[in-house]
């Protein structure tokens, strides 16, 4: 599959945090649980973007709700690092905006000036050159200063490289309904993903998320037919029709449609699609409200995820996303029982 190429374009990536709490990424809606931040849902999804290339991406914070344009560069790994000095973002007439989002800068205290933090140093590692003072023996009285000895040990063993985590399947596809020329995973595919691609971007970008759904499932039907229910592209395009089934507001399908897929990737072999299928699943569930339902999609949730930990990939190298969501079982447990 192509991927847009951020380090092709010129201009960063336009990204808008507006003072009522939500969030776009080049024109798209970005999704965050009730309980996220908006700025931690926006870091996110640059850093699942970022990991889907494999390299920094760019982006212009327009956040109104500090009232500051900040420029940043997102990692791969998650680092983040301002690319330039904020700006503060004009306000209303006869309004005051304070700093208040984790994009704007520091204000300046009055006073005397501030004492620095001291820098905490990193320790030699273990096993490879550790200083000590010599022991004292019989005879004269040591020096005040025994200089010390310099003990050698053992190289340490270096650690294999962790698997790249993928993003978020709803991320993937998000970022492919922005590519200007939309690729199939297949070149037999490829026709049928384009096509049903662009119907669906369109109806996106015009606000009717019910007819996106629509064109997505005819795609699906259509290309099942055409090319077997387990061929990539079919895959692939029941990723789409859960991203929208997730933009209509009707998570459960989401999470069901996503829940599927991560079985059936499985299944295939490639646990890093599979992986993927499983975070989207995560974000579906995450979103649906009611305790009953949201613990009943927990625990099917919880053993796949499970399941596919156990076994070599990037499920098992990323263990705290699936700590983070028996966390949050035990406060749908919690609240469930106080609910009854």
């Amino acid at each position: 599959m192509s991927r847009l190429s951020f380090e092709k374009r010129r201009a960063p990536v336009q990204v808008r945090v507006s003072a009522a709490g939500t969030a776009s990424v080049a024109g798209a809606p970005v999704l965050r649980a009730p309980d996220e931040d908006i700025h931690d849902a926006v870091l996110g999804h640059l850093r699942d973007l970022a990991t889907s290339h494999g390299s920094p991406i760019r982006a212009t914070i327009h956040d109104d709700a500090a009232g500051c344009l900040v420029p940043l560069e997102i990692s791969p790994d998650g680092t983040t690092r301002m690319t330039g000095e904020p700006t503060r973002l004009p306000a209303a007439p006869g309004t005051v905006q304070p700093p208040r989002g984790v994009f704007g800068p520091p204000p300046v205290m009055g006073g005397a000036a501030a004492e620095p933090i001291p820098v905490r140093r990193p320790g030699a590692a273990s096993g490879t050159v550790n200083f000590r003072k010599s022991k004292p023996g019989p005879g004269p009285e040591p020096a005040p200063e025994p200089a010390p000895e310099l003990v050698l040990g053992p190289k340490p063993v270096p650690e294999a490289e962790p698997e790249p985590i993928p993003p978020s399947r709803f991320d993937a596809i998000a970022e492919e309904m922005l590519a200007e020329v939309p690729v199939g995973e297949t070149a037999d595919g490829a026709p049928v993903w384009t096509a049903a691609l662009g119907r669906v971007g369109d109806a996106v970008r015009d606000g009717e998320v019910e007819r996106a759904a629509e064109l997505a499932s005819r795609a699906v039907a259509k290309a099942s037919r055409a090319l077997g229910p387990r061929h990539p592209e079919v895959l692939h395009l029941r990723e789409l029709s859960a991203y929208i089934a997730y933009l209509t507001g009707d998570p459960a399908r989401a999470f069901d449609l996503s829940l599927d897929l991560a079985r059936k990737r499985a299944e295939s072999g490639d646990p890093s699609a599979a992986y993927g299928n499983v975070r989207s699943a995560a974000t579906a569930w995450r979103v649906v409200g009611d305790a009953e339902q949201a613990l009943r999609m927990g625990r099917e949730l919880i053993d796949v995820w499970t399941a596919l930990a156990s076994q070599p990939g990037p499920a098992a190298s990323d263990p705290r996303p699936l700590e983070s969501a028996h966390t949050r079982m035990a406060r749908l447990t919690a609240r469930a029982a106080a609910e009854a």
